[in-house]
């Protein structure tokens, strides 16, 4: 008797109890948040609730397998996920000006999603492959096996989604073992094109400019992100607003539920990627410093699960997912910050979503499948 349920715990309790408590402490902020955010009467906070039951099931099935069968669904998965972004391109839905769904009778999916995962367990699985022999071609490989889905996505278009599978998978190659000296040049002509931009903005923003490689929508928020003030009603109305509810909280914030800019609706899609408006000016700076120690925590301890891996392929997924988290957690605060353009990157267990909640939960549940199978490092 005593057997059958050591074999029984060892299948429920599987879950690194350091990580689930910074989750189970963000996910409490986040829905305490929601409710604030819909005034406490919307179905949104009970179908937010759903949304993390199901990912919270998600995570505990994804904890249940080890790194060999990771290993085993890696190429079949990524594969999977470029055919479905193919069939986007050939028969995909549209809405709102982007084609990024498939309609497949029963329920309609967003490949996109599905490929934050294939795309780093797709490089983790080829570089742990490649172990002890890599040469640049196998870089190039890589390259080309993230190119792909990521210029499938950014054609839909879908910004968000394409920066957040970019940092996945360039995250695995440079833990993998890309020079630093390749990279210079790169960060080179960042820094010339972000100098250009800024000192030739009045003739890039101008209306009769094309700027040919970005549709019109990024161009605006581009030049929405160097100057909101030119079009404050419209393009720049979500920043201009974010940043007053922000600045509005001051250090101590204006208490729970107080906030004027969001329970008066001037803080646009405040349940999703601008729901850290919210937090912050209800809770002001130092509420915003809590909430930002309790990422960095989650942050460090996904890459102390990478450090105890097992194996290449274990230890460069844990990192990339790692890395994914900070580019959602980077990306969403300097968007509603005015720092850097809006783009659809929600805060990680705080911004409404189903799909994007379970492509958290599917992330968090590879970390836990890591950790339940890592080495001991003296």
């Amino acid at each position: 008797m005593t057997e059958i349920l050591k074999r029984v715990a060892s299948r429920v309790f599987v879950f690194d109890v350091w990580l689930l408590l910074l989750l189970g402490l963000l996910a409490c902020v986040g829905m305490a948040t929601m409710q604030s955010a819909v005034g406490g009467t919307h179905g949104r906070f009970a179908e937010q609730l759903r949304n993390f039951a199901i990912a919270l099931a998600a995570m505990w099935v994804v904890a249940q397998a080890t790194p060999q069968l990771l290993m085993r669904l890696a190429w079949p998965i990524y594969l999977l996920g470029v055919v479905l972004l193919t069939l986007v391109e050939v028969a995909g839905t549209t809405r709102q000006g982007a084609t990024r769904w498939l309609d497949l009778g029963v329920t309609v999916i967003q490949p996109s999603e599905l490929m934050k995962i294939a795309v780093p367990m797709m490089l983790a699985w080829y570089f742990h492959r490649r172990e002890g022999s890599l040469r640049v071609r196998d870089f190039l490989v890589a390259g080309l096996l993230l190119a792909v889905p990521f210029l499938l996505i950014v054609k839909q278009p879908d910004l968000g989604t394409a920066l957040l599978v970019f940092a996945a998978g360039f995250a695995v190659i440079y833990f993998a073992g890309l020079s630093f000296k390749l990279l210079a040049p790169i960060a080179l002509v960042g820094v010339v094109s972000v100098g250009l931009v800024l000192t030739y903005e009045h003739t890039l923003c101008d209306p009769e400019f094309d700027w040919v490689v970005l549709h019109e929508y990024q161009k605006h928020r581009v030049c929405t992100l160097l100057d909101p003030t030119t079009d404050p009603l419209g393009k720049g109305f979500h920043t201009i607003q974010s940043s007053i509810a922000i600045g509005s909280g001051g250090v101590f914030g204006k208490g729970y539920m107080n906030g004027t800019q969001s329970q008066l609706d001037f803080v646009p899609e405040r349940t999703t990627d601008f729901i850290f408006a919210v937090y912050a000016e209800e809770m002001g700076m130092l509420g915003g410093i809590v909430l930002l120690v309790l990422y960095f925590m989650l942050l460090m301890r996904g890459l102390g699960v990478a450090w105890s891996a097992p194996n290449t392929f274990t230890r460069l997924l844990a990192g990339a997912i790692s890395m994914v988290f900070f580019v959602y957690i980077f990306v969403n605060i300097g968007m509603v910050a005015g720092v850097l353009p809006v783009v659809g990157v929600p805060l990680p267990f705080m911004s409404y979503g189903g799909t994007a909640l379970l492509t958290l939960g599917v992330a968090a549940g590879l970390l836990m499948s890591i950790h339940r199978h890592r080495i001991r490092r003296v």
